[in-house]
């Protein structure tokens, strides 16, 4: 199968997370990516993650996590020779993207309308806190600033635990999920050519779309909710004999089968109880009467009672247990790399969550070491093994 991305080069001038993701999405369905990083320290990713000796190795976990399938070289944009080996390999592009505070890559010479006119067709993403206007443009932003601003944190969690960081960098990873549906869209557009600003704080509003017009249409004052789905009832976490399980009895003919499994038929008669609405209302006493027959038995057999007539329910795991289960294990969601370079183990990272004609988008290559493919780039450009050498001493790449 022919990848929807196949024969598109992408220049990835990205560093962390919301640049490298957005370039991991692309290189899984098949563009090729050449990530231009600083000469001898690269992406800031390579020194971060959870086992301190592949930092030390520049091959941090974090590096590793969103970098499978693409291509490195080193370039140091300060110089004026690395600006202008940067310009002869955007002539060789279609997209670049890069993630830098606004006004640094003008400030290099290197912005969209000087590239642009080394190759008016590029379409170019700049990924950045805010987008690249506003009152807010200067700030730097991470992550966790971008939660608290956006309003997630102040709905995450209950009244006691709010507000509270949603547990991965959800912003970071909005933002390049952004950036590479608007690249992917605009790969389509006849003629090509065009500059992409993506807010990760405006990535993650949007994603808020319920919550943020339950505020606009309904005037309903966004609230820390815990487990509760607060759309309907009975629909949450619930105690059970050994842990906690999920269910979502939403649609009216879920309530009675739950409730027939439960031997609890009566609650239906009952005044409180008797629409979607009287059940929203009365959700903490009805989820105790339910709890009483819940905890006579385990969150597993519970949940394939549940799931076998029709109710969705399901047990809360852990991050290992749930890439162990078949569902994700057999599926081919994640790819694995033997005695990858610079690592010196093997190593599994996780892919698209897509398939494609019932394929799941791979890569071929593990993350790269640092200016990998310097010689082989900067080869293609026409540049001697004299003089990509003599670049090497100078600094520049």
């Amino acid at each position: 199968m022919t990848k929807p991305l196949a024969g598109i080069r992408v220049l990835d001038l990205t560093n962390v997370l919301a640049g490298p993701f957005c370039c991991h999405q692309l290189a899984h369905f098949g563009a090729e990516v050449i990530k231009v990083e600083a000469p001898g320290r690269g992406d800031l990713a390579r020194q971060l993650g959870a086992d301190p000796e592949l930092n030390k190795k520049g091959m941090g976990v974090s590096f590793l996590a969103q970098n499978a399938g693409k291509k490195s070289v080193t370039l140091n944009l300060k110089t004026e020779q690395g600006k202008a080996l940067l310009k002869r390999l955007v002539q060789t592009a279609d997209v670049l993207v890069e993630n830098f505070r606004p006004g640094v890559m003008n400030r290099l010479g290197l912005g969209y309308e000087t590239l642009k006119s080394s190759n008016p067709e590029l379409i170019y993403c700049s990924i950045s806190g805010f987008g690249q206007d506003g009152p807010w443009v200067n700030r730097p932003a991470y992550d966790q600033i971008i939660q608290g601003i956006s309003g997630v944190m102040s709905i995450t969690g209950d009244a006691d635990s709010a507000p509270l960081r949603v547990g991965y960098p959800l912003a970071d990873t909005m933002g390049g999920m952004t950036a590479a549906f608007a690249i992917s869209s605009a790969l389509n557009a006849e003629p090509r050519g065009a500059f992409i600003d993506v807010s990760m704080l405006e990535s993650v509003i949007a994603s808020m779309g319920w919550v943020v017009s339950n505020h606009l249409i309904a005037d309903q004052d966004p609230a820390p909710r815990g487990n509760e789905n607060w759309t309907s009832a009975p629909s949450g976490a619930f105690e059970t004999a050994d842990g906690v399980l999920n269910i979502a009895a939403n649609k009216d003919e879920q309530w009675v089968l739950l409730t027939d499994l439960l031997g609890l038929e009566r609650l239906r008669d009952e005044p409180n109880y008797a629409t979607r609405e009287d059940r929203k209302r009365n959700r903490f006493a009805l989820k105790a009467v339910l709890e009483t027959v819940l905890k006579t038995q385990t969150a597993e057999q519970w949940s394939e009672a549940l799931n076998k007539i029709g109710v969705p329910a399901g047990v809360i795991l852990s991050v290992p247990d749930v890439l162990d289960t078949p569902q994700i294990a057999d599926r081919g969601f994640l790819a694995s790399f033997e005695n990858v370079p610079g690592v010196g183990r093997n190593i599994q990272t996780v892919t698209t969550g897509a398939k494609l004609d019932g394929v799941p988008p791979t890569v071929e290559t593990p993350p790269p070491e640092l200016g990998q493919e310097n010689d082989a780039i900067w080869g293609a450009l026409g540049l001697s093994a004299t003089e990509i050498e003599s670049l090497k001493q100078e600094g520049v790449i």
